[in-house]
């Protein structure tokens, strides 16, 4: 088997582009969407959906950027995961597979993102991190 030329620059960018697509969806939700968040998980049955929104908006802007520079990778693709696993369950599986087309509002997409976090959470960050770099830094100071 062949190995990558560069695993660590294919693992950074997965994680800017994962971590982009959570920081704009989490932005929406703290400004400008907070009181229509709460009130979707309301309707979805889910305990505390004050709670949950804010923590779920704070974890999507948050930990989006997070994974963007690198740091936290792990545990933050871990509650990412299982947030998109929640999301597939009680929301886009009623809707079928396709996002567009028929069955508007399906899983492909939620499905994609959180295989794309699994794989975060098992091969690591990468070598392209903030992480990296300063402790390079640090190394040659």
């Amino acid at each position: 088997m062949r190995n990558s030329p560069n695993p660590g620059l294919g693992l950074a960018i997965l994680r800017v582009v994962i971590g982009v697509i959570f920081v704009a969806h989490g932005w929406t939700k703290l400004f400008g969407g907070m009181e229509g968040t709460i009130g979707f998980f309301g309707s979805l049955g889910i305990p505390a959906p004050t709670l949950a929104a804010w923590f779920v908006a704070l974890l999507e802007t948050g930990g989006g950027a997070l994974l963007i520079v690198g740091l936290m990778v792990t545990p933050i693709a871990l509650l990412l995961a299982v947030q998109m696993v929640v999301a597939i369950v009680l929301v886009h599986i009623p809707n079928g597979f396709f996002v567009i087309g028929p069955g508007t509002g399906g899983y492909s997409f939620s499905l994609l993102v959180a295989a794309g976090l699994v794989a975060l959470v098992l091969a690591g960050p990468g070598n392209w991190t903030l992480a990296n770099r300063m402790q390079k830094d640090v190394l040659e100071a």
